[in-house]
């Protein structure tokens, strides 16, 4: 027994060490990271427009069909005048939405496989910093859940880049579960391995109150394709349980199916709460991701 405990207490200072050391490195790389994150915001500004939906603004949107029980004030007169349907006038609106976002830094999230462009650790942190950036820029209020409140200041990046330099580490891998306003959105950015009982939970909280949200699955392609032969070593970086596979290619369907079967329960998850579920590989431009998300932002409701 005194051995069992010397060798669990000898693995805990390993693990401590190596978040420490994990921290330092992402300090040190939170500059290059945050140009980046301007470079792929550019990027994707390019033919990308505000939130825009129908509100209480003063600049025209769009004209829509008048619908019945209306009042007869709504009606823009000089547009029905050209045909024999009514019309009415909206606005866009222009009231500034509170978006926070949230970036997965345990332990699994450091994977970088020489099929990657980068670690999961620091595509996350550079598309959370974009997407802050482009929010800012369509209006919006961005703020970090845990860390950072929200704030529409255009140096957004660099404000955010120094939370998370001096954030506390969340081993668990999910934000806290508090309850988010009814009008703003979340933004989750992980790779989400965990069970998927854990996640309903947090998105319990998160949503509790009418909040909308998308998580944004981050993946490095060893972990979509599985591509060993052999004899392989399997270490999980959050317990450092280890498991040894004569032959790894063996176990490949099974772990495909696995994959699989813990993606749907992570969509059906986010589908029991009006949520998103997009999926973005290390492989990757990091500009797709923006592009694939802003989309699900615009139908945000005001």
């Amino acid at each position: 027994m005194v051995v069992s405990t010397r060798l669990v207490s000898e693995q805990a200072v390993i693990r401590s060490t190596a978040a420490q050391q994990a921290a330092l490195d992402l300090a040190e790389a939170m500059p290059r990271l945050a140009l980046e994150a301007r470079q792929v915001a550019a990027t994707a500004m390019h033919g990308l427009h505000g939130r825009r939906r129908a509100g209480q603004g003063e600049n025209f949107w769009q004209f829509r069909h008048f619908a019945s029980g209306e009042a007869a004030a709504n009606v823009d007169w000089r547009r029905s005048a050209r045909g024999d349907d009514l019309y009415v006038r909206e606005h866009e609106w222009d009231a500034a939405q509170t978006i926070w976002l949230w970036v997965d830094r345990s332990a699994s999230m450091n994977l970088a496989s020489n099929l990657a462009q980068t670690s999961k650790i620091e595509r996350a942190l550079v598309l959370c910093l974009a997407l802050a950036d482009l929010l800012v820029h369509g209006g919006e209020r961005v703020g970090l859940i845990g860390v950072a409140r929200p704030s529409s200041q255009r140096a957004i990046i660099q404000k955010l880049a120094l939370a998370l330099m001096t954030a506390k580490e969340e081993p668990a891998g999910l934000p806290g579960g508090i309850a988010l306003a009814p009008r703003s959105e979340a933004i989750l950015i992980g790779d989400f391995l965990g069970e998927p009982e854990a996640l309903a939970a947090t998105l319990g909280a998160l949503a509790g109150r009418g909040a909308r949200g998308h998580l944004l699955v981050i993946a490095d392609p060893v972990e979509e394709t599985f591509p060993f032969d052999g004899r392989t070593e399997l270490v999980d970086p959050e317990t450092g349980d280890k498991f040894l596979a004569a032959r790894a290619q063996d176990i490949r369907k099974a772990y495909e199916a696995r994959l699989a079967a813990h993606r749907e329960a992570l969509r059906a998850t986010a589908r029991r709460f009006g949520w998103s579920v997009t999926l973005h590989r290390t492989d990757k431009p990091a500009s797709q991701a923006v592009l694939a998300l802003h989309p699900l932002l615009q139908q945000g409701g005001g």
